[in-house]
């Protein structure tokens, strides 16, 4: 889907690839933000004490499990996606903001990283409103960035290049996932320290 908002297919549809991209990425951080002010809520009716930070590593600890072995291909998940109709039905602005809302989400549409879990876990376990609205904000921004390399798609040939790099990108984007989660770990791991 995501390699459907291109500034060819938006002309195409007689919209702009700048203003459904902006649409999407205030989507994505805003169902981002709000997701993880509320796992911060329901986390403040939680007691406090290190079992967060504990818990925090042990999630985290799983995740990249999950993420460095071939585990990652059998996550539980949902099979669904963004309703790609929309895309003839609504403008660009609509299906933009609609569809980065449910990839800011995370769990809306399908799970393909053990991260995104640990993501929703981790808002719960911020323990505050703000700090896991600051969390799940900052994973929609990182899905609103997936549109960027689309940007030079605004002819045949640059369409075909995107898949090709997006095929390119697939191992290393994994192991960008990896090494996030370890760094997130010796973050987490030096607030028990």
């Amino acid at each position: 889907m995501l390699a459907s908002i291109t500034p060819l297919g938006e002309r195409s549809r007689g919209f702009s690839w700048g203003l459904t991209v902006s649409a999407f990425a205030i989507g994505a951080v805003a169902v981002g933000a709000l997701g993880g002010a509320a796992g911060g809520l329901v986390g403040s009716l939680l007691p406090a004490g290190t079992w967060r930070t504990a818990l925090a590593l042990a999630v985290l600890a799983v995740a990249l499990a999950v993420d460095a072995t071939p585990l990652a291909r059998r996550l539980p998940t949902t099979r669904r996606q963004v309703n790609e109709d929309w895309m003839a039905r609504y403008r660009g602005w609509v299906y933009g903001a609609a569809f980065g809302a449910q990839l800011g989400a995370g769990l809306a549409t399908v799970v393909t990283s053990a991260a995104i879990y640990a993501v929703a876990a981790g808002t719960v376990l911020t323990g505050t409103t703000w700090a896991g609205a600051v969390l799940g904000g900052v994973f929609g921004a990182t899905r609103a960035l997936t549109l960027l390399p689309a940007a030079g798609a605004r002819d045949r040939s640059g369409l075909m290049r995107l898949h090709r790099g997006l095929a390119r990108v697939e191992v290393p984007a994994r192991r960008l996932v990896v090494a996030a989660e370890i760094i997130a770990l010796v973050i987490v791991a030096g607030g028990l320290a």
